[in-house]
């Protein structure tokens, strides 16, 4: 019988140890903190704030619908509003969770639709510090990911992406970055992205969120990204949020991007 006991007590314990490795590791934090924000079919109104260093401020007004798909795929359809000199301008991002994601742009001033290149993606998402990139998930497969030594203290995971070659380096504009999850939620809380020269060039905090009515997961409604180099920030505030939105599926189409 106590043996019985000791070998049941022991395969709990292993059981409890493998759930805790599980748990901790890197890649699945981080696909678990992707996917909370791939969930639902959202409507929103944005609003963009550019701020130079000498603080003037530039608004843009956009309109965003998004929607998840089983396989993981998410689909965003972006269309500025204002000011004039934008209005009209339109994105669509296809955000994949196992392949490379795809992205392409409507210039009412040329007439055009042209795809976004990967080499582009690390590029200013309409002269804002936002890139191009920040407007998708990223591929953790595109990534080496690990834990920083303060990961799990204050109850924050602390984790490294490193990008796994030079061209995907170049592809997404930075050497490493760093994103802070809160533990109990998965939440990203600020990214702090490094230049080739090892410098912290920029940040991303994440200053409020919404729960998706039904579902698990939540919409980033206010982000701020400040540029340490340069002095410039950006911010995004969502309005008039819609998570349970009825959006069709020819929503996201290249054609649709000119209309």
């Amino acid at each position: 019988m106590k043996k019985m006991l000791f070998l049941l007590t022991a395969i709990s314990v292993l059981s409890l140890q493998a759930m805790l490795a599980q748990q901790s590791d890197p890649v699945q934090l981080m696909d678990k903190s992707r996917d909370l924000t791939m969930s639902g079919n959202i409507q929103s109104t944005v609003a963009l704030t550019i701020t130079e260093k000498n603080g003037a401020v530039r608004n843009r007004k956009l309109t965003m619908y998004t929607k998840s798909y089983d396989d993981g795929t998410i689909k965003r359809m972006v269309k500025f509003l204002d000011p004039a000199d934008v209005r009209g301008t339109a994105m669509l991002i296809v955000d994949k969770k196992a392949s490379q994601d795809d992205m392409w742009i409507y210039l009412p001033a040329l007439k055009r639709t042209r795809r976004i290149v990967s080499t582009e993606k690390g590029k200013s998402f309409m002269s804002s510090e936002f890139s191009n990139a920040d407007m998708s998930s990223g591929n953790n497969s595109d990534f080496r990911v690990k834990h920083m030594p303060e990961s799990g203290k204050a109850g924050t995971w602390v984790i490294e992406s490193v990008p796994i070659s030079d061209d995907k380096a170049d592809e997404y504009g930075y050497s490493r970055k760093v994103t802070f999850l809160e533990m109990s939620s998965l939440i990203t809380k600020k990214i702090d992205f490094y230049n080739f020269d090892n410098e912290l060039f920029k940040t991303i905090e994440i200053l409020a969120t919404q729960p998706i009515a039904g579902k698990e997961g939540y919409v980033m409604t206010d982000m701020i990204a400040k540029n340490h180099l340069n002095g410039r920030s950006s911010r995004v505030k969502f309005d008039q949020v819609n998570t349970s939105a009825t959006i069709a599926d020819n929503v996201f189409t290249v054609e649709n991007l000119a209309r």
